[in-house]
């Protein structure tokens, strides 16, 4: 088991780990996964002590190893890592490469480590290749025998980091291959990944990464199909989004129009679907402005690049009032013109309790 708390690692100019307290449990396999620049490979490299963190406490088998008393050589031998980039040494052949740790560390002969180094090559289909050198091999090749090399070490834990972004696409379905059938051995496994079918098919848990930490930890299901947060649906969604703030009927409307242009041109949204978007906002900002009191509106549109389909949710403050029902009828009409689905709910509970969410035609 290992446990971590309250991990923090900072940098001068940046801090992707700011708490992390989590529990993983003997025979977890977890997918990390998350927007670039999250903390994900930090996280990995933390755990084996790569990177020392700036501060909390991990514990592998009820050993702190974040304790500068602690024998990390120790710890390391049970606990394997595969890299991005192979870091396999040129001047061995394969088989040397798989032998050189348990020999030098372990202190198991020639002859064992040949024969275990041998039996590792024919799991990972590359028996054949145990007298080539790594640059005789294609990237998806040297992945694998990167990854016989760390199993030769027979740790209980793997961390993965990552393990197919190095390669041509059609490397890649060779190392998921290896990698599932390694996460059926009942190992621990944490692999950073932006392979999100991956992630699922192998996973009993998903951890999605954002603001500092592990933003939603859960299972495969929740995670792709229920998401309980927002940043975590967003980004399974392949959602791009954009939000805008109006507390003034003297609002910069030719600013917000700029933006919701670069918006649209930025994630290559067709020019029909873009014209609907802008035509949304304008006409139900509009109509709000008119019939508000006091107005505070807030405008989000989200953009699938997944379903290349556009939502604005346009919350509004005040009393209760579904202009589905009560608003300018042409306006209405022109909406319903170009909208899938027009939908309104009253939060009682939040600032802007009116909440209208406008699904755009494609």
């Amino acid at each position: 088991m290992i446990k971590i708390e309250h991990l923090k690692k900072e940098y001068p100019n940046v801090t992707p780990l700011k708490d992390v307290s989590v529990d993983i449990y003997d025979g977890d396999v977890i997918s990390v996964i998350g927007p670039s620049g999250t903390g994900k490979s930090t996280l990995l490299r933390c755990i084996n002590q790569m990177e020392k963190p700036t501060s909390g406490k991990v514990w592998v088998d009820g050993v702190e190893i974040t304790d500068k008393k602690c024998d990390m050589n120790k710890v390391r031998q049970k606990m394997g890592m595969v890299f991005q980039s192979f870091n396999l040494f040129g001047h061995l052949t394969v088989i040397e490469n798989i032998m050189l740790s348990p020999v030098d560390l372990l202190g198991k002969s020639k002859q064992e480590a040949y024969d275990e180094g041998m039996q590792l090559l024919r799991m990972v289909g590359l028996a054949e290749k145990a007298f080539n050198y790594p640059d005789e091999l294609s990237g998806g090749q040297k992945q694998r025998i990167a990854i016989a090399r760390t199993l030769a070490m027979d740790p209980n834990t793997i961390l993965l980091d990552e393990p197919t972004s190095a390669l041509d696409p059609t490397m890649v379905g060779e190392v998921q291959a290896v990698i599932r059938d390694l996460a059926r051995t009942g190992k621990t496994m944490m692999i950073v990944t932006h392979e999100m079918n991956f992630a699922r098919a192998i996973s009993n848990r998903i951890f999605y990464m954002d603001e500092g930490g592990i933003y939603e930890d859960g299972s495969p299901e929740q995670i792709f199909e229920h998401p309980l947060r927002e940043n975590t649906r967003r980004f399974i969604k392949k959602l791009k989004v954009l939000e805008l703030n109006i507390e003034s009927r003297n609002y910069d409307f030719l600013g917000m129009a700029g933006q919701i242009e670069a918006y649209c041109n930025k994630n290559r949204i067709a020019p029909k679907a873009a014209g609907r978007i802008q035509l949304v906002f304008e006409e139900t900002v509009q109509m709000l402005l008119s019939i508000l009191e006091n107005p505070r509106i807030q405008a989000v549109c989200e953009y699938s690049e997944a379903t290349e389909s556009a939502e604005w949710t346009i919350c509004y403050g005040g009393k209760q009032q579904n202009v589905t029902n009560s608003g300018d009828e042409l306006v209405m009409a022109l909406l319903k013109g170009i909208t899938e689905e027009i939908r309104y709910r009253w939060e009682k509970e939040t600032a802007l309790s009116n909440r209208l969410t406008v699904k755009i035609q494609h």
